[in-house]
Formats: C-alpha cells, structure tokens, sequence
C-alpha cells in the first residue's frame, strides 16, 4: 500500500492533503498533528474540510453541488475517510523522532513545518532534527521550504559524496535527485520556484554573460509566520517589522530567493543578482518583479519588448509539463489563486525594455594595464544595455506550490 507521511497541518500541510486527496496517488494518508487540537476529532475535520481562502474542501474537488467528502471518523483511533482516503491523524509529538513513522508503514513524508530545515543536524539533536523522520522509520523526506544549515562550513549544495540531501524545483532541476543516494529533498520555495521558472528561458536564449545584472522584488501574500495585530517582538528579535498588523500593513521582509535560486541553476553563480520581498495583506496570490540589465550586441536583433514575450510564449508552449504559463490578458492577483501548477505566469502585456548607453572611463575599470589605455584613442566607452522589467504571478500557496510539490512528492514515490 502507498502511505504518504505528512508533518504539520498548517497552511501547506492542509493543503498538501487536499491535493493528495483529489489526486489519489497515494492510498492512506498520515498526518502528525503533533498535539490535540480543540475538543476532539470532529474540530480536526472541521479545519481540514474549510478553508478562508479556497472555499470548502467539497467544492474544490467536485464543484458547489456536492456532499462533504470528510466521513467515518473514529476518534479512538484518530481515524476519517476523505475523499474515499483514509487519513490517520497523530497527535502525541512534533519531534519527528518521536513520530513512529514506522509503525504506520510510511517511508515517505512531506514535512510541512518549515521548522526542520538542517539536513546536517543529528536525529537527536534539541528540538528535534529532519533526520529524525529517518529515525523514526521513513527512508525519504520532502521539506516545503529551503534548507537552512547552521554550520556554514557545508555546502548547501550538497556536493560532497556523504551529503544525502539536494534542493531541487520541478521542471527545473528535479533530475539532479538521486534516489539511491539522496534521503532529504528540498522543494525550495513558493518565490524559488516561481522565480527558477522566469529565469531558465532567459537564460536559455541569452546565456548568463549577456546578463550582466539581475534583481527581484516579490509583492507576497501574508503569511502565517505574521501577526494579525501588534505585538511586542520577541526576546533578541533584530526586525521589528515582523510583529506588525500584517492586516494593516505593507511589511519589507527578506527573502532566501537568491540564494536558493544558484543551488537549482548554477549559472546564477555568474550573474549579480539581489532579491528582495514586500509583504502585503492578501491571504494568497503573489507577484515577482523581473529586472535585467542586459548587454546589447553591435550585430543582431535588439533586445525588445516583444522579442523578450517571444522567448516566454514559445517556452510555454514546449514545457511538457505546462508549469509555465504566459499570458497577454490583464490579470490581479486573484486570477492566480488555485491555478493548477502554476509555477510562474508571465503577464506579457506589461514586460518593458529600454536601452540606452552606458558610458564607461577605461581608466577607472580595475585590471587594464596603463599602456593598454594609453594606446587607444579613446579611453572613454560607451556600451548599449537593455534593462527589461518582466511580471511573473504565482499561487504562492496550493495553485502553484503545493501542487507542484504534490508532483516532486509522486516522482520521489515511483523511484522508492
């Protein structure tokens, strides 16, 4: 039997079981709670079949006319049927070492926490570590976000032949998983993926030196990580932004983007790039802003506007499993929400380029022997640069993330 194990029942942990749900891959679900919640079973089935953004579970899976899907429970057993699934729920620890996955026969779990992140931490470290899943009886696990490693000696890449863990992004790199050797896959980030999506194209037609610079801004939904109202910040807390009213509010944050973006295309490591993240009070559907500074060639076509929308709407038609879409129709961020595998939608109808010259004194680049500029008539460049602004949306919960997690999820289960 196909048993999938998910830790957490948060906002990517409810979702991840209504996408497993309708999709029916797997054929008994468990999710670790990790605690009680409210007084009793029934307050668990109340949260699983509603939710404030995606309407009701029901509905989601068979439209406005059809029955609730969340039947049998049995709360000494802990116990429901959804969709026809069964679905255990666990609520005696968060440890992942103390899950017990083994004695529900699941080897392979979606850690939906964003909580156990170190893949170098022991099973038995403090707090609990994502090797505990492996102690507690799973041979893979998934996490919903990227790795955070505390020891900044390793390398997040895991190249060296004894790191069992890699980052990858469906459509992207998802190859680079081994899985005769790699127990722990990252599945990035909602703004990763989205983001590896706008940029593979162009990278793919322009390559990484014609790319002289790049930067990102993602307008993102709320989190669950804000606050509704004020609060005071915790003891040591460096930004005080984050204890805002996030319903009040547009909240400048931070984003691992960047950095998450070089592990699933290396030809980032080329590129100058800065990412940076404004939060703002919508419960889903978020936007990446797309900057490159572009060099031009004294032969060739100029870098347009429609040659730019032109590289986006023939990779869309090629991608074979349609994670990127493009479009010229004037979407808001609701258009977005729920919009299957989704990774990154182009909204062509707003893509900009300008260039201009960019002048440049030879006698201040550093590495240009004196005699070399001496020689020329002229030590004054000027060089064309096209800056082009490109809009993606993404779902940054179940349309683009969660779905596309759900399919890493089953390509890690037909290799197991």
């Amino acid at each position: 039997m196909k048993k999938l194990g998910i830790n957490g029942f948060g906002r990517i942990g409810k979702l991840t079981l209504w996408h497993h749900a309708g999709r029916k891959y797997f054929e008994e679900l468990v999710v670790n709670v990790g605690r009680n919640v409210g007084q009793s079973l029934e307050d668990i089935a109340h949260y699983a079949e509603r939710d404030s953004t995606y309407g009701l579970l029901r509905g989601y899976l068979h439209g406005h006319n059809s029955e609730s899907v969340v039947r049998d429970l049995d709360e000494a057993k802990g116990t429901m049927t959804i969709n026809g699934i069964k679905v255990t729920f666990l609520r005696a620890s968060r440890n992942p070492g103390r899950i017990g996955w083994k004695d529900h026969g699941v080897k392979l779990v979606a850690d939906t926490t964003g909580k156990f992140l170190d893949p170098t931490l022991p099973a038995d470290a403090p707090g609990g570590s994502v090797l505990g899943h492996i102690e507690s009886g799973a041979d893979k696990v998934i996490t919903s976000a990227p790795f955070k490693i505390k020891d900044k000696s390793r390398d997040l890449r895991g190249r060296d032949p004894h790191d069992d863990w890699v980052t990858t992004v469906m459509g992207i790199n998802d190859n680079n998983y081994d899985p005769r050797r790699h127990k722990i896959i990252s599945n990035a980030s909602c703004t990763t993926t989205c983001l590896a999506h706008m940029m593979k194209p162009l990278l793919n037609v322009f390559g990484p030196k014609k790319i002289l610079s790049a930067s990102m801004a993602t307008v993102h939904a709320s989190t669950g990580s804000q606050q509704v109202l004020d609060r005071l910040p915790k003891t040591g807390a460096a930004d005080l932004r984050k204890n805002r009213s996030v319903m009040n509010n547009i909240i400048l944050t931070t984003t691992g983007a960047a950095k998450a973006l070089r592990l699933v295309i290396p030809e980032m490591e080329q590129i100058g790039f800065i990412a940076e993240s404004v939060r703002v009070p919508t419960s889903t559907g978020s936007l990446i802003i797309l900057v490159l500074n572009l060099q031009e060639e004294l032969s060739g076509e100029s870098v347009r506007r429609e040659m730019i929308n032109d590289i986006y709407r023939q990779a869309a038609e090629i991608d074979p499993k349609k994670y990127l879409h493009y479009t010229e129709k004037q979407n808001v961020s609701c258009d977005i929400i729920g919009l299957p595998r989704a990774a990154a939608v182009i909204e062509g109808h707003e893509t900009h380029t300008r260039t201009a010259e960019v002048t440049i004194d030879l006698m201040n680049v550093p590495g240009i022997e004196q005699d070399v500029i001496s020689s020329l008539k002229n030590h004054i460049i000027r060089v064309p640069v096209t800056q082009a602004v490109i809009y993606g949306w993404y779902d940054n919960e179940m349309g683009s993330y969660v779905n596309i997690m759900g399919d890493r999820t089953v390509t890690v289960a037909d290799n197991m």
